[in-house]
């Protein structure tokens, strides 16, 4: 290893994993989760900055959404370069970035979180922080290097997580703050992530390494857009991981606009949604790997449409239990959704290489390749399912002061993503074939039902 290069990296191999590799991976995986954390609470500060946006602010509630929804469009947009940067320039290195370039956005709204400031400057800070959006990207492209096939379900899925979990902890933050400063000091918040954006990025440097190993595959990339799984999976995730994030940004500015709570009041509920969608995604992870993503899939978005009609429900009664009870528990089941989801990527594209002909370790390969070229892209596509809700509650609060139009569209949207998931990997019940006999068979009995 010289300057925190390591030129040789062979996680495979059970030997090398044994006596260097295994130290070596754990050491940057748990900086990483750091950053990326900070990283997720620096892309969520505007579901909290909203919530300090008092009538002498001049904010309407659309306009409110429109600012939460502009940082979901920047950090869903920017996670396709930054899941190409780990590569170029190497995890380590990408990862000081990265964490550093969060003090941009920090630092910015310190300056300017006050009345009188004008909401293109407060548009302008929002989609800064949409930085911390792509620290996602990069991160779990990073992770994915470092540990071998059999260990990557955990890795992937504590990385995710401890990212995931930043968008609770910003939000338990700002309840401490308006719970004891009021509701008029929302640069304590701000006060309290810029010294955690410079820690995050000098433990980084100190601790982290670079693969030189990893190189973007071009080839791999173009193959992975114009494969139609790529696109499929992230219609799929805009329905996971988009409501995930759409749901965490919105959830405080709804319990205010539409049930009238004060800061405080909504402050003290909306962190309870995101940590428990965050703690269950490794279940949901880990129920795919025993019943198989898609059936995970099929009815955990069945259960979403549910809960979506119970809150409909709630929304039309004025009813306030009813309602946090139908709203945590969708995005108890985005937690599950994100976890089954992405632990149907590389098990689509290994059946995708044994469609092609390929078998064991060529199988597998392949799989590999198509499976972490087209995860950015996916990722960022159904980041932008968080753009969507955001716009959705912002028109529908525009024309008909309530959240439930929006809610309606969405239990539509989730009845189509089941009907996708059952159409394309569920309706055919077969196996994707692993021998030569079963190859011999013809395309149209190779299914997908065990992805």
């Amino acid at each position: 290893m010289s300057g925190r290069w390591i030129e040789r990296w062979e996680p495979e191999d059970e030997t090398f994993w044994r006596e260097e590799g295994e130290r070596i991976a754990k050491r940057n995986l748990l900086f990483s989760v750091f950053s990326e954390h900070i990283g997720f609470s620096v892309w969520s500060l505007w579901s909290v900055m909203v919530l300090f946006m008092g009538p002498q602010y001049g904010v309407d509630p659309a306009g409110k959404f429109f600012l939460i929804a502009i940082a979901t469009f920047v950090g869903s947009l920017i996670r396709i370069p930054y899941a190409f940067a780990v590569a170029r320039f190497g995890g380590r290195n990408w990862t000081v970035f990265s964490a550093l370039l969060l003090l941009l956005p920090t630092g910015f709204a310190y300056a300017v979180m006050e009345p009188g400031t004008s909401y293109g400057t407060f548009l302008l800070v929002a989609a800064l922080t949409g930085v911390g959006g792509g620290n996602f990207a990069s991160s779990m492209t990073n992770i994915n290097a470092f540990f071998p096939l059999r260990k990557k379900g955990w890795a992937l899925g504590l990385n995710a997580g401890g990212g995931n979990i930043g968008v609770a902890v910003v939000q338990l933050v700002g309840l401490l703050v308006i719970g004891t400063a009021g509701a008029v000091h929302p640069r304590i918040v701000l006060g309290v992530y810029l010294p955690l954006v410079v820690v995050a990025g000098v433990c980084a440097a100190l601790f982290m390494d670079n693969l030189a190993p990893v190189k973007n595959d071009t080839g791999a990339a173009r193959e992975a857009v114009q494969a139609r799984h790529t696109w499929i999976m992230s219609f799929l995730y805009i329905g996971t991981f988009g409501s995930f994030i759409g749901y965490s940004f919105a959830f405080g500015l709804v319990l205010q606009t539409q049930f009238g709570r004060t800061p405080l009041q909504a402050a003290s509920l909306t962190f309870i949604g995101p940590l428990l969608g965050s703690l269950i995604r490794p279940l949901g992870g880990s129920l795919a790997d025993r019943y198989g993503g898609a059936r995970i899939t099929l009815w955990t978005f069945a259960a979403m449409a549910a809960s979506t009609a119970v809150v409909v429900y709630a929304s039309v009664t004025e009813s306030l239990p009813v309602f946090l009870t139908g709203f945590i528990g969708l995005f108890v089941l985005t937690g599950l959704g994100n976890g089954s989801t992405y632990k149907m990527i590389p098990a689509i594209f290994l059946a995708q290489g044994h469609r092609k002909g390929l078998v064991g370790e060529a199988a597998e390969a392949y799989g590999r390749r198509l499976s972490g070229a087209s995860m950015g892209l996916i990722g960022a596509v159904g980041g932008l399912g968080g753009l969507g809700i955001n716009l959705a509650f912002r028109q529908s609060f525009q024309t008909a002061g309530t959240g439930t139009a929006a809610f309606l569209a969405f239990l539509a949207f989730y009845a189509v993503c089941m009907l996708v998931t059952w159409a394309v990997y569920l309706r055919t019940p077969v196996t994707a074939p692993d021998t030569p006999r079963a190859l011999a068979e013809p395309a149209s009995r190779t299914g997908y039902a065990q992805v």
